[in-house]
């Protein structure tokens, strides 16, 4: 016997991560249910590199490089004769992220690229093998892509003056460039002390001041000649990510009465009057913002989250005058399928991580043996469970993603995807599906992905719960840590069920989105979801159309989880009836029977063996044991 030493004995082989795009058997279910081969073949090469590319070693350098050096303000907030100035460092690390999501285009595809229907769902799927990797700089191009969108609703209008059509061309082009010289990220800025998601008490106040004429207005850009706005806001926002985004999407208060209206501002302005180290003259400082302090936060830490104060912050109203909840309401849309797309791009890669450590690590088997973790009957059920309820989230989510991109585009386009093609929602359901499920999706999804990401992070036993930073593709903890925010921002879980049910209720939208939810469970395909799964929908629909007041309300977490659960047990059977393979009939049944959906007709009695879990976590063929040997 000899002893161990810290450079001798036994070590541990690491877990090796394969491109997720091949190796995540719910992904390439997705594609197989979502997108139409013609298509996937099309866009598959890139993809693939993707997939490829995010899990370089340059990639994970710049990630640990983003996490230790955090972003901070220089001076704390003041030069070296004590005068003001707020200047946001971020790190070299974040900065190449943060530029390699720009190039490869991650927001930027949904505006340049034609795929029809198909093209959120081929951005999205980009999104979520993006996400683990990208060091939350995910974050501001969520709101990036939010307010590319809203800005291009508006800029298909006639009705916009010539000044500000240019203006904010201007931005859509830079917020859909891939040249990250020229690319900008957006903010979202609506959170103040006064409420955090109930918006109603915003303290800031905009003033429409339009400079004098003869005047010629400040400029946001001098190479561009991109005016400044005419209108004057003031206020202070209290929870404002993306910090060190090039322009921002706020609310403010102009009259009263008149209600909340939205503004788009640039965050820098051209002053003439600077003066650089050598004595030139000119320059850019912040449009008329003082970043107050940086947040410290559990997670997300790379992330620069600041408090803001605006004083004289120059901006141009959008829209209507008093209508800010409805514009912003576009951005709300998509910021919250990119935090559901968030949460599952991070449970993806833990998955992956727990998976491919139970290849390399073994365990104990009783006198003497040792088995690898992929041959221990517990461990493969506890991941066959995780990929399970992953699958089911995978499913709501870019079924989500399939109705907002019917919605973007003609709703006739030809589909011939699995999905379209043997169940194309009616053209008058998209509006109304498109009205609660991202705010189900996000309100559910994001909240179960955090105990599963745990679960995979005890997968690993003790190296699961240190930030392995030194290993950084396989830091789980980093990623669970990161996750935690999700269910909170963009709405939390129960601001998000109390707008799905007043949505639902609502007198004149309530029932047309009832009606819709209701073809997806019961009418889809001529046949909908079991019996069971039917009639605890029409249960729920009752409960929702017959109560009232504060008891209803009290049960609105309940009633959007159990919505939701109850349309995810209706897209796996989809998925199965698409498929007859043992591991997905298994997967639906266990799924079923788990949320209490089961019919007394099921199988209950099936054999669900090692070889089938296998087969759930890593794909069928996968796994073939003949006399003990494996193809993994």
């Amino acid at each position: 016997m000899e002893a161990s030493s810290s450079n001798k004995g036994f070590f541990q082989d690491q877990p090796i991560l394969k491109n997720q795009l091949y190796d995540d058997v719910s992904i390439q279910r997705i594609v197989k249910l979502f997108l139409p081969p013609s298509v996937f073949k099309t866009v598959e090469p890139d993809l693939s590199k993707l997939g490829d590319d995010v899990l370089s070693d340059n990639i994970f350098n710049y990630v640990t490089d983003a996490e230790k050096n955090l972003p901070y303000l220089r001076g704390n907030g003041r030069d070296a004769f004590g005068k003001p100035k707020s200047e946001l460092v971020v790190t070299e690390g974040w900065r190449k992220l943060q530029d390699f999501g720009i190039e490869k285009g991650v927001i930027a595809f949904n505006y340049d690229s034609d795929y029809a229907q198909y093209t959120r769902t081929i951005q999205c799927l980009r999104l979520h093998i993006w996400e683990a990797s990208c060091a939350n700089t995910l974050c501001p191009a969520a709101m990036q892509d939010g307010a590319a969108r809203l800005l291009q609703l508006h800029l298909a209008k006639n009705d916009l003056e010539p000044t500000q059509r240019r203006v904010m061309q201007d931005a859509f082009d830079r917020l859909t460039s891939r040249d990250p010289s020229r690319a900008w990220t957006s903010g979202q800025w609506m959170t103040e002390r006064s409420g955090g998601s109930d918006v109603s008490q915003t303290e800031t106040v905009a003033t429409y001041a339009p400079f004098p004429d003869g005047q010629a207005a400040p400029l946001a850009d001098v190479e561009g000649g991109i005016p400044l706005g005419p209108w004057s806001i003031d206020g202070f926002k209290w929870f404002s990510s993306a910090t060190d985004s090039s322009m921002t999407i706020l609310l403010a208060k102009t009259r009263p009465g008149k209600g909340l209206s939205a503004f788009f501002a640039p965050t820098r302005r051209h002053n003439p009057s600077l003066v650089s180290a050598t004595g030139r003259r000119g320059g850019t400082e912040l449009n008329g913002i003082n970043i107050q302090r940086l947040k410290s936060k559990l997670g997300t830490q790379s992330l620069p989250t600041a408090e803001l104060e605006l004083q004289g912050m120059r901006g141009w109203m959008i829209g209507e005058e008093g209508r800010g909840i409805h514009e912003i309401s576009t951005m709300l849309t998509i910021t919250r399928v990119h935090s559901a797309i968030s949460s599952l791009g991070y449970l993806g890669r833990g998955l992956a991580i727990a998976k491919s450590y139970a290849l390399v690590r073994e365990v104990g088997a009783g006198k003497g043996r040792r088995i690898p973790l992929w041959k221990n009957a517990l461990h493969m059920r506890t991941l066959a469970t995780i990929t399970g309820e992953y699958h089911a989230l995978m499913l709501l989510t870019f079924y989500t993603i399939h109705i907002m991109g019917l919605d973007e585009t003609d709703p006739h386009t030809p589909s011939s995807s699995a999905f379209s093609t043997s169940h194309p929602p009616p053209p008058e359901h998209v509006a109304p599906l498109l009205r609660v499920l991202p705010s189900l999706l996000k309100a559910y999804a994001c909240s179960r992905a955090v105990p599963l990401l745990h679960s995979c992070m005890a997968a690993l036993g003790g190296v699961g719960y240190l930030v392995n930073a030194e290993t950084e593709h396989a830091n789980v903890a980093r990623i669970f840590r990161d996750a935690c925010v999700l269910p909170i921002w963009e709405g939390t879980t129960d601001v998000l069920a109390s707008d799905s049910l007043r949505a639902l209720r609502h007198p004149r939208d309530g029932r047309r989105s009832l009606d819709a939810l209701a073809w997806l469970v019961v009418e889809r395909g001529g046949g909908g979801a079991p019996e069971a799964v039917r009639r605890e929908w029409r249960r729920v629909r009752a409960q929702i159309e017959g109560g009232g007041g504060q008891a209803l309300l009290a049960e609105a977490g309940d009633i959007a989880f159990r919505i939701a659960e109850i349309l995810m047990a209706a897209l796996l059977v989809v998925d199965a009836q698409s498929d007859d393979g043992p591991e997905v009939r298994t997967m639906t049944r266990r799924y079923l029977r788990k949320r209490g959906l089961a019919g007394p007709d099921s199988d209950e009695k099936a054999v669900e063996g090692l070889d089938v879990d296998q087969a759930i976590v890593y794909g069928r063929g996968a796994v073939e044991l003949q006399g003990g040997g494996s193809k993994l």
